[in-house]
């Protein structure tokens, strides 16, 4: 019992120099980093291995890539409420309710599969913002989400193990079963994309049907660990009735925090289906830039995930204190992944290319695109890190509304503008300068993409402070 009520393991901190601290945070933080690379090489896998089956393929796997995105992030935005929640019970040595709170979870997992199954087999509103597709590339969307939303309940109940192995500093586990999941993907895709031992060759399709399969494989394995592994079972995890006082907590952080994953996702699923009028060659140097993104995006996230736990933690054990190191923390990592992240995308960004595509038409495009990716990042990653810390003090709905503003109305709408709208152009001497040969409302979208993500940073960072000296003080957490 000793080990998996290991309350003791935050309070035990307190007192303990920064070191200490940040060492703790990168013990918790590297697993995590690994498990969203594993779910992100989904994506990476999807792009280059149907990037090298066809154009075609590739173009139907930019915009199915990011409907589905959308409709997952943000489902799965709202899972996540779990974390700070369960963190919060562990750090108070509440056991039995962190058991009874992730069961409640799984509910909430299965309801909202239903709805994003019902945004993914209806997909005519998405593709309606992107023109006259080519029919051949449109059938492959639609049959490459059916197969998704075929997936999804799998999908969003293992969300549910992973947020609960975030929550209890127990992130290894999941981690292990999402490497199994990508090795069962990488041998799908190939079977199923290039149509090997007989089978059809179905690309992009095969890719969406090889995803159902392992997210299916996934959970069945998680469920096996949960029951038979000795600290999550010292939990009592058990799914009983659902509970209407159980879902409306989860709910209130949930959708908030659901809101602010589908804003972000949308703006690049809006640009996907934007640049999509530029062609079939712009549209994948698109897609392996967003891909590119999404993968840098995995550190910050990790980071933020990790320290949002542990601060959580520590305010269930009523030290404020300690959860305002662990932010410190989170921070000062953060800027030693931006770093890093920064020069292997400068000094890398041919050979990354190659791993991508071989069309040189889509490289000579992806190359000077790929200067802007770095500004992105460096705004997206602190940002990142600020959301995440205001969810360990359960604040998520002025955020929402902060990035609604930000990455919807500077970001979006106003990449919409200076790109395709009335001011379309305006920022042509820039564009042509930072990505030479690339269409001018691509690097447009991308730029004021940018520039939303350091407007919303800019707004919650005060926020933030706000929430700190309040835990202090002992006021409380919320909104």
């Amino acid at each position: 019992m000793a080990r998996a009520g290991s309350t003791a393991a935050v309070p035990a901190l307190a007192g303990q120099p920064f070191g200490a601290i940040l060492r703790r945070l990168v013990g918790q933080a590297w697993p995590i980093l690994i498990g969203q690379w594993a779910g992100i090489a989904f994506g990476v896998l999807d792009t280059s291995m149907t990037g090298h089956a066809s154009p075609t393929d590739l173009a139907a796997m930019a915009l199915a890539v990011s409907i589905n995105i959308t409709v997952f992030v943000g489902l799965m935005g709202v899972v996540h409420a779990l974390i700070p929640i369960l963190a919060g019970h562990f750090g108070a040595g509440r056991l039995h309710a962190v058991g009874e709170s992730w069961g409640q979870g799984v509910w909430l997992a299965l309801g909202l599969s239903a709805v994003g199954a019902m945004a993914l087999l209806f997909p005519g509103p998405w593709l309606s913002l992107s023109g006259n597709i080519d029919p051949d590339v449109r059938a492959r969307v639609e049959a490459y989400l059916i197969a998704l939303a075929c997936g999804l309940p799998a999908a969003l109940v293992f969300r549910s193990m992973y947020a609960l192995g975030a929550a209890i500093s127990r992130p290894k586990v999941m981690t292990t079963i999402a490497l199994v999941g990508v090795g069962f993907k990488a041998f799908f895709n190939w079977l199923l994309i290039y149509g090997q031992f007989g089978l059809p060759a179905l690309g992009a399709v095969g890719a969406g049907i090889a995803t159902a399969l392992v997210f299916w494989i996934s959970v069945g394995i998680g469920l096996v660990v949960l029951r038979r592994d000795p600290v999550f079972s010292t939990l009592g995890l058990r799914i009983g009735r659902p509970r209407w006082a159980d879902q409306r907590e989860l709910l209130r952080l949930g959708l908030p925090m659901g809101g602010s994953y589908l804003i972000e996702v949308m703006a690049f699923t809006f640009m996907a289906l934007l640049v999509a009028r530029e062609g079939i060659a712009v549209t994948g140097a698109h897609q392996i830039t967003a891909n590119l993104a999404a993968l840098c995006y995995m550190a910050p996230m990790a980071v933020g995930i990790a320290a949002s736990s542990q601060a959580a933690q520590a305010l269930g054990a009523r030290d404020a204190f300690l959860a305002r190191r662990m932010g410190q923390a989170g921070l000062a990592l953060t800027s030693l992944e931006v770093l890093l992240t920064l020069t292997i995308l400068i000094l890398a960004g041919p050979w990354i290319l190659s791993f991508y595509t071989n069309s040189a038409q889509v490289k000579a495009i992806a190359l000077p695109l790929l200067a802007v990716l770095p500004l992105f990042h460096l705004a997206d990653a602190f940002h990142a890190q600020t959301i995440y810390q205001l969810r360990a003090y359960r604040i998520a709905f002025v955020p929402m509304c902060v990035q609604a503003f930000a990455l919807s109305g500077v970001g979006l709408m106003g990449g919409w503008f200076l790109a395709y709208g009335p001011g379309a152009g305006a920022l042509a001497p820039l564009t042509s300068w930072l990505a030479p040969g690339v269409p001018v409302g691509t690097v447009t979208l991308w730029l004021m993409a940018t520039a939303g993500m350091l407007t919303s940073l800019a707004l919650l960072q005060p926020l933030y402070w706000r929430a700190v000296g309040r835990a202090q003080r002992g006021i409380g957490l919320g909104d």
